[in-house]
């Protein structure tokens, strides 16, 4: 923590505690919230390091200055006179409290003039000032408590320089300051070494960064402060140099099944299906971009600056996009959808309570029998691990062809042939869409053709396949109802530029689909199959449809911040029109399962 005093027009200031990365902006958010037409959202941003407070300019439009004048980027350190100019307003940063400078003050100096010795010079400031800081925080605190004697003793001990066992939060920021020092010094390690590391494998890359912290760590063993775990912080260095950094544990956690880096010191996870913070953090937006390299290269694919945005996956299958400045404002931006290493079955969904035993049942029955089936809902409602669920009904011995973007499916089937788009290359040529996938499937003798996600004119090719022959087809879609998700068809058909009337896309979409399963997560994080809709025809210009199985929302119970979705499953009374062809066939049918109330 740092003051900050902020001198307003009208003559009138307050002096303001703040944290050692403080966000100034019109923003109510923000650590110095300044409420003028004149100041950006975010501005700008104080920044404090061991030789002072920087400040450094957000890209706004009217600019920040100091002491009159504009600064391009980043000024500092601020001297105790200098004046920061933000809009109407104007920041000064007062001299340091007392403490801190006793601290530093005594603060050992060596006569030389190497480099080594200015690094651990310079560590021992760091170290000192964060402990003086946190002796002065706990002083206020065992005072505001109306313990005099602790807190005579804590600012004693402050004085003085005597160690103190460091807050979680203290610890975390000198943990993050370290981990953002080794990793620079090895960075200009390897540099000056002119290491290609293009042309080492990842078992020599990762041996010979090791080897490169290990003696990093050595030379600085005397300056890095004794709460920090060496062993820890060198394998969080080695994760960020050649691995994922922070996310290599996010990965391993199996409770994690998305992670989202927004900038490099904001991760958050989604766990259980709520979004949290996750404490640790990259070192800057060069370690993010590094990884996101690490992910694109190995598939053939790249991000630059003319190719911002890129879709790929990692190893293990899990689904990744990232997107760059000058697009991401705010510096680098990653999403992982984990990919589940744990393979679900429809046991499991009704075990969890996502659907029930007879809609399973049900859906079984409709892939056995061929029928063609989109899955339907939101971002990130489980449509593609129902997708799977469901190809994983389809009986052994057909021949099956996936099309995706990124490859996530996993079949258990032997005669089962994976496709994947391709991006176009540097030249901007060799791209590879769905669409011409869906085309060359049909040339590939397929029993069963499954699209991971229709998004285009792809859905065109899709509903013809269903019409010519390839019953059984699953594909899913985004679509927030049954009706929804026809309607989007209908607009994806029309994406395809081959002019069709209303009518006939229509006539296409209500003689191809059979069924509409829709999934949807509700907002404690709950993924339920909601309903499940057959598709009866057309008439009037409209499409009839039927609900077999639906959700009974009972709203929401539980303590406040841990509510959940309450209901039942049921059937709606109604049987499928297509059920009396599978009687006729000699299917073995329980017509009880349709009845409301009989699912629940």
């Amino acid at each position: 923590m740092f003051q900050v005093e902020i001198l307003h027009a009208d003559g009138g200031g307050k002096l303001v505690n703040v944290p050692d990365d403080c966000m100034v902006g019109s923003k109510t958010s923000n650590d110095i919230w300044l409420d003028s037409w004149r100041v950006a959202k975010e501005h700008a941003r104080l920044i404090r390091t061991p030789s002072g407070v920087l400040v450094e300019d957000l890209g706004s439009y009217i600019g920040t200055s100091v002491n009159g004048v504009r600064i391009v980027s980043q000024h500092g350190p601020l001297a105790p006179g200098d004046i920061v100019a933000i809009g109407p307003y104007k920041l000064q940063v007062p001299e340091q409290p007392l403490a801190a400078q006793a601290v530093q003050a005594a603060a050992p100096h060596s006569r030389s003039s190497s480099a080594p010795a200015r690094n651990q010079r310079a560590t021992a400031e760091i170290h000192a000032s964060r402990l003086a800081a946190e002796h002065a925080q706990h002083a206020v605190q065992q005072a505001a408590a109306g313990d005099d004697a602790g807190a005579d003793a804590a600012a004693a001990s402050a004085a003085e320089g005597y160690p103190l066992i460091l807050a979680p939060r203290a610890r975390q920021q000198l943990e993050f300051e370290w981990r953002r020092r080794l990793h620079t010094i090895l960075l200009e390690t390897m540099d000056l070494r002119r290491h290609d590391v293009s042309k080492m494998s990842d078992e020599q890359l990762r041996s010979e960064t090791q080897r490169y912290i290990a003696d990093i760590m050595r030379e600085q063993r005397a300056a890095i402060p004794s709460e920090l775990d060496d062993a820890l912080l060198a394998k969080q260095v080695l994760d960020e140099a050649v691995g994922l950094g922070p996310l290599e544990e996010l990965l391993a956690d199996a409770s994690v099944t998305e992670i989202m880096v927004n900038q490099f010191d904001k991760i958050y996870i989604e766990r259980s299906g709520r979004l949290e913070k996750h404490p640790l953090t990259f070192t800057s937006d060069r370690a993010v971009l590094g990884v996101i390299e690490r992910i694109v290269a190995p598939l053939g694919r790249r991000i630059d600056e003319s190719s911002p945005m890129v879709d790929a996956r990692l190893k293990d299958g899990s689904r990744v996009n990232a997107i760059i400045p000058p697009l991401a404002l705010k510096g680098p931006a990653l999403t992982i959808r984990k990919f589940a290493r744990y393979k679900m079955t429809a046991a499991d969904l009704v075990a969890l309570g996502a659907m029930s035993e007879a809609m399973a049942d049900f859906l079984e029955l409709c892939v056995a029998s061929r029928k063609n089936i989109v899955v339907s809902g939101g971002t990130g409602s489980g449509k593609t691990t129902l997708l799977n669920i469901l190809s994983n009904f389809i009986p052994a011995g057909e021949r099956i062809i996936t099309v995706e973007d990124a490859a996530e499916l996993q079949l258990h089937h032997e005669h089962w042939i994976s496709l994947e788009s391709r991006p176009a290359n540097v030249e901007g040529k060799g791209a590879v869409a769905i669409r011409e996938l869906v085309k060359n499937t049909l040339r590939m003798r397929p029993d069963r053709i499954v699209v991971g996600e229709c998004r285009g004119g792809e859905a065109l090719d899709m509903l013809q396949a269903m019409n010519t022959g390839h019953d059984g087809s699953l594909t899913t879609l985004h679509a927030n109802s049954p009706r929804d998700a026809l309607a989007r068809l209908e607009t994806m058909v029309l994406m395809a530029g081959m002019e069709l009337p209303l009518s006939a896309i229509r006539d296409q979409v209500a003689s191809a689909i059979q069924l509409i399963v829709q999934q949807t997560r509700f907002a404690c994080g709950t993924r339920l199959v909601t309903s499940i809709t057959e598709v009866t025809g057309m008439e009037s210009g409209k499409f009839q449809m039927q609900e077999i199985f639906r959700f009974v929302s009972r709203g929401y119970a539980g303590a406040a911040g841990d509510t959940a979705i309450q209901g039942y499953f049921s059937g709606c009374g109604m049987v499928p029109s297509f059920y009396e062809a599978l009687h006729a066939a000699g299917a073995a049918l329980d017509m009880n399962i349709f009845k409301e109330g009989a699912s629940s």
